[in-house]
This record gives structure tokens, C-alpha cells and sequence, in this order.
């Protein structure tokens, strides 16, 4: 049984006439005819009662129109929906974000997203790494990432969206805690807890910043993300160097402070510059609005 079989079977049920069925289908009438009876045949039983003078359905005919005519309609919002996904305009899109970004700019981009382009759907995968996320980009795992530059690979390509400073979070009866800015050089003496140096973009600038004022940090601690590192801060173990954006994660018994002599680092949405998800390009025009200099290059698609 053929799809064009039941598309056959669908127009003489409902003009119940051969000669006009084969009009609508721009076939001839004896090959309409043929097809038909194929579909009788395989079927093993009368769909069309004919006479010379009218075409009816037979009961067993009633109920197969109405199956085709589900079948020829779910074929059709297939094909619809496949053109809409080639085009970009409709299916999932798989974003990764590090570490506070999700907090700081999931919102705004999901809100973002919801208002231009509806029928892209989000999945959301939160404090990976940059050298994690370009991996995954690059396999496909991920159509974009919000991370943090440099990144790993010239096949990962990247749009700056913020550049964050460095602040200060210490707790809340720390002797600096009442000091409105606060210089690099006063944490000299300071125990500090530091995120997991392995391949983390801040945990350099946070190394460098430090370095820049003559001295190197007494690593009392490491956590494998801001809100750990935050929690360890809040019970008095350590000081923390971290993203601006962090100040999104309110924890009790922690203050944040302006840094004075920190680094900055950076923010961007990257992808795999061959892609093969076309929602990369919708998704980055989307946000063009909310990220200014979020611009997708012609190159995507």
C-alpha cells in the first residue's frame, strides 16, 4: 500500500465520481481506476460500491475514510513541521551555560526567546566550563554556549555579550565588609577560596588580578562553582574573587564589594562555526535585541 494509494482513495470518497477525483488529482481516470482496485485487492475487501450511474461507500469504505484521512493529515503537519525545522523556525535548541550566566542571563534570554520565536523549545545544561561546553559544541551535543573566552579550538566561534569586573565576597563580620571598595593589594593577607583552577577562566583572572598587585593568594580552599565557593566564604573560611554576575546568587552572611585593580573577564554566546542546527542562526537573531553585539555572522546557518 502506497501513500498516493489512500491521497487516491481520499478524492473519489469524497466527489464520489472517478472522471472528477482524476481531474483533482491530475491523473487519467483508468489509471485511478486501477490504483483503486489495488487497494481493494490488498485490502480483500470493497471500499466503492459503483453502479453507472453513482460511486458510494461501502460501510467498510465510511470507516477507511476517516483512517485516511488522519493518516494524510498527520503525513501533511509532518511534512509542515520537517520545512518549518529546516527553515530554522521550529525544534529544540540545546544551550549550556557557566556558572552564574544561568542566573544572571537565562531569564532574560528565555523571556527573549518566548516572545520572538515560540516554537523553539529550550534545554538547558548550567555550570559547564568552557573547554567543557566548546567540546560539546563541537560534538553536537550543544547548539550554543554561554561562556567565557578564550575559547578552545578555531572552529568554535563567539560573540562577546558582557564584560563583567571581579568583586569581592567576604563575610558578613569581615573587617572589610564595611569598606565600600576595596584594593587587590588588601587582600594580601587574606586566606582566599578559589574556584577549581582547572581550566577555569576566572580562577586566571582571579590568579592574575592578584598578581598584578605583588602578591600570589594563599589558596585556603576550592569549590567547583560560585555557589559552593559563596557558602565556604559565608562561614568565614576564606575571602572570594568572583564574576559580578554573582551578586544574582544572595546568600546569607556574605557581602559583596566593588575590586578595586581586578581583572575583568568575559561573557559570549559561541557555536560551532559548521553547525549543522539551523535554530543557531534563528536563536542568535533572536537575541540580537536583548544582546546588542550578539550578532550571528553571515556564515551561520
Amino acid at each position: 500500500m502506497e501513500l498516493r494509494h489512500l491521497r487516491y482513495f481520499a478524492a473519489v470518497a469524497e466527489t464520489c465520481h472517478f472522471g472528477r477525483a482524476a481531474e483533482r488529482l491530475h491523473i487519467a481516470q483508468p489509471a485511478l481506476s486501477h490504483a483503486i482496485r489495488q487497494l481493494e485487492d490488498e485490502l480483500g475487501v470493497a471500499l466503492l460500491a459503483r453502479t453507472t450511474r453513482q460511486v458510494t461507500l461501502t460501510p467498510a469504505g465510511e470507516f477507511f475514510l476517516g483512517e485516511v484521512r488522519r493518516v494524510l493529515a498527520a503525513v501533511e503537519a509532518g511534512v509542515r513541521g520537517v520545512r518549518r525545522i529546516g527553515a530554522g523556525q521550529l525544534g529544540l535548541v540545546r544551550i549550556g551555560f557557566t556558572g552564574t550566566a544561568a542566573f544572571s542571563h537565562l531569564p532574560h534570554l528565555a523571556r527573549a526567546l518566548a516572545q520572538r520565536v515560540p516554537q523553539v523549545e529550550l534545554e538547558v545544561r548550567a555550570d559547564l566550563l568552557t573547554v567543557e561546553q566548546c567540546a560539546l559544541l563541537r560534538d553536537g551535543s550543544l547548539g550554543i554556549g554561554v561562556l567565557r573566552p578564550p575559547v578552545t579550538g578555531d572552529d568554535i566561534d563567539y560573540r562577546v555579550i558582557e564584560v563583567e569586573p571581579l568583586v569581592l565576597a567576604v563575610p558578613a563580620d569581615h573587617r572589610l565588609a564595611v569598606e565600600p571598595v576595596v584594593a587587590m593589594a588588601d587582600l594580601r593577607a587574606e586566606p582566599f577560596v578559589t574556584y577549581d583552577g582547572r581550566n577555569s577562566v576566572v580562577d586566571e583572572a582571579v590568579l592574575r588580578s592578584c598578581r598584578n598587585a605583588g602578591f600570589t593568594p594563599e589558596r585556603r580552599h576550592e569549590a567547583p562553582g560560585t555557589a559552593a565557593l559563596l557558602a565556604l566564604v559565608a562561614g568565614g573560611l576564606g575571602v572570594g574573587v568572583v564574576p559580578e554576575s554573582a551578586r544574582s546568587l544572595p546568600l546569607g552572611g556574605v557581602v559583596f564589594r566593588d575590586l578595586a585593580g581586578a581583572a575583568s573577564v568575559e561573557l559570549a554566546l559561541a557555536w560551532h562555526r559548521e553547525t549543522r542546527f539551523p535554530l543557531v542562526a534563528t536563536v542568535l537573531a533572536a537575541l540580537e535585541d536583548v544582546f546588542p553585539s550578539a550578532r550571528p555572522p553571515a556564515e551561520v546557518s
